[in-house]
């Protein structure tokens, strides 16, 4: 786009969102088509949370705009491995026989695929629910006949598959009283969230504050076992001086959660948050008062705390994130973990620098694990929290 008022086109949002197709198996359609399914599903989903909980579903119209905007992915996606363009379905719209052929020259927007005044109202139209089951039942025989083996030779039927799935997509946002071009805006801006073309820091959150008022830039801490009374302890020190409580795993069944302060760290280093390790090292924000009662008081370290528990909850089922790569941690936990600290100053952390934060706090976690102790570096200039062995 030129400007921000400027249309998005078909052909932009596409180059844009195919920067994020980054899969081994380019060349497979089974992977999208599978995305198509699950994402047309969960649209219908939506409805059916509407539907058995009308007083109480608030989040029902962004749902149904991002869902929208995944299905369009997924399409973009299928459409682009079959040698497509969204542009050649939109082309085909209006034809009883679509053919693969592109038409001459022409840059469609999204808003010339609708009605240039919509009837927007709180609830979609009752057409809605039937447009969407008519969209799955597409998308349905897509996935059938592909697994059938029947597309792989005839352009010409994939062509007609992919326009009947547009066409419904197209009218699904008409009668949600949506715009199918706020879709792909919201797609858009949710996986550069999750996938960047460049990974630009965001400054320090507290940049502005006082520098002893700040979180630590550069620090080691010492991570260790002892044992007091036969009870086996985790203690730390910083600067030759131990801080924080003596910590054990607080659970019936031992699980190391005991070390789980790792995590904090790696959110100073990499996140530039954590009300954590402010009340720890006594730097909460005094001299701004509102700021240290909302961003610093008991309530968001309380936030903190939360985010760290349930994120070891679901790493737990995953080997701690072993074998995870960056980029591979699953969407909806960062998702979960932005509505955690909705309304905090975390809220603006990208959701891939908070995957940076826990891959590097649970690659310190699995170490503590091993080796029962080590010294931390909060390096929060290059972003990184690093582990080595303590003598």
């Amino acid at each position: 786009m030129t400007d921000e008022f400027s249309p998005l086109t078909l052909q932009d949002y596409a180059q844009q969102a195919l920067t994020t197709d980054q899969r081994s198996d380019a060349g497979s359609l089974t992977f999208p088509l599978l995305g198509l399914f699950g994402e047309t599903g969960s649209l219908l989903s939506e409805v059916k949370k509407k539907q058995r909980d009308r007083a109480s579903y608030l989040g029902y119209a962004g749902a149904v705009v991002e869902e929208l905007g995944d299905v369009l992915w997924y399409l973009t996606v299928v459409a682009a491995r079959s040698g497509l363009s969204l542009d050649d379905i939109v082309r085909n719209l209006g034809s009883e026989h679509p053919s693969p052929q592109s038409a001459p020259d022409s840059t469609p927007t999204f808003a010339s695929l609708q009605p240039a005044i919509m009837q927007r109202g709180a609830d979609p139209t009752p057409a809605f629910e039937k447009t969407l089951l008519q969209l799955a039942g597409e998308v349905g025989m897509l996935l059938s006949e592909h697994e059938a083996v029947r597309l792989a030779s005839d352009q010409a039927a994939l062509t007609a598959r992919l326009t009947a799935i547009m066409r419904n997509l197209i009218q699904a946002a008409n009668d949600a009283g949506v715009t199918l071009e706020a879709a792909a805006v919201k797609n858009l801006s949710k996986i550069f969230d999750r996938w960047p073309r460049e990974r630009i820091y965001p400054a320090p959150l507290d940049e502005s504050a006082e520098p002893d008022e700040q979180l630590p830039r550069d620090l080691y801490v010492d991570v260790f076992e002892r044992k007091v009374g036969g009870r086996t302890y985790v203690f730390q020190r910083c600067n030759g001086v131990n801080i924080g409580d003596r910590l054990t795993d607080n659970a019936m069944t031992a699980d190391d959660y005991r070390f789980h302060d790792v995590f904090h760290y790696a959110y100073v280093a990499v996140l530039s948050w954590s009300p954590v390790i402010r009340a720890l090292f006594r730097l909460k924000r005094k001299s701004a008062p509102k700021v240290d009662e909302a961003q610093d008081g008991a309530r968001a370290t309380l936030i903190e705390e939360g985010v760290a528990t349930w994120v070891f909850g679901q790493a737990v089922k995953l080997d701690f994130f072993a074998n995870v790569k960056p980029g591979e941690l699953p969407f909806d936990m960062l998702k979960h973990v932005r509505q955690f600290v909705a309304g905090y100053e975390a809220e603006q952390i990208p959701l891939w620098l908070w995957e940076e934060a826990i891959l590097q706090g649970y690659a310190a976690f699995r170490f503590l694990r091993e080796h029962r102790r080590g010294r931390l570096h909060i390096d929060m200039h290059n972003r990184r929290l690093t582990i080595e062995t303590l003598p």
